[in-house]
């Protein structure tokens, strides 16, 4: 069975959904790209996961980095799993580029060549984002790039972080 529930982040509403013992989704409501569903899932706002994920945004958009996080049930494809395994390995305030990714999966994979341009793909469709931190991923040249909730998300998220970013 598959649940949500909604929660009012200073960024604005973020809907989550999980299978009552992990996160599957989390994202701002209405945003521009990938967006799970909630259709078929039962409203439940007192699902232990869901306390967890709200107590875990709740430190985050206090300013602190959370030292835990919920239970995670990401799906996707091998390699989009990959990818986001990586990133909760960003620490809070730092950011890394899609070519660094691709250069730690080539790693793993004895070599293997990876494209920043599809690990670009894998981070668009996080479907734990905040959480799984999609948004401390950036351009080759430091700028900011995509993010399914929006770029001025994006960047108040990083300065959330103390991570001032100089792309005007």
């Amino acid at each position: 069975m598959e649940y949500f529930c909604y929660y009012d982040s200073p960024l604005g509403g973020i809907t989550l959904t999980g299978d009552g013992k992990a996160l599957t989704g989390l994202w701002f409501n209405g945003q521009n790209r990938f967006t799970p569903g909630t259709d078929g899932a039962e409203k439940a706002t007192d699902l232990p996961i869901f306390e967890q994920a709200r107590r875990w945004l709740d430190a985050y958009f206090g300013g602190k980095a959370p030292d835990f996080t919920p239970p995670l049930a990401l799906k996707g494809t091998a390699f989009r799993r990959s990818v986001w395994a990586l990133l909760p390995d960003i620490p809070y305030g730092t950011t890394v580029s899609y070519g660094e990714i691709a250069k730690r999966l080539e790693a793993q994979n004895g070599g293997r060549r990876v494209s920043a341009r599809a690990v670009g793909g894998a981070v668009g469709h996080n479907p734990v984002s905040i959480i799984v931190p999609c948004h401390r991923v950036i351009g080759a040249d430091g700028s900011l790039t995509g993010y399914g909730g929006g770029m001025e998300r994006k960047r108040r998220l990083l300065e959330l972080e103390k991570i001032m970013m100089n792309d005007e």
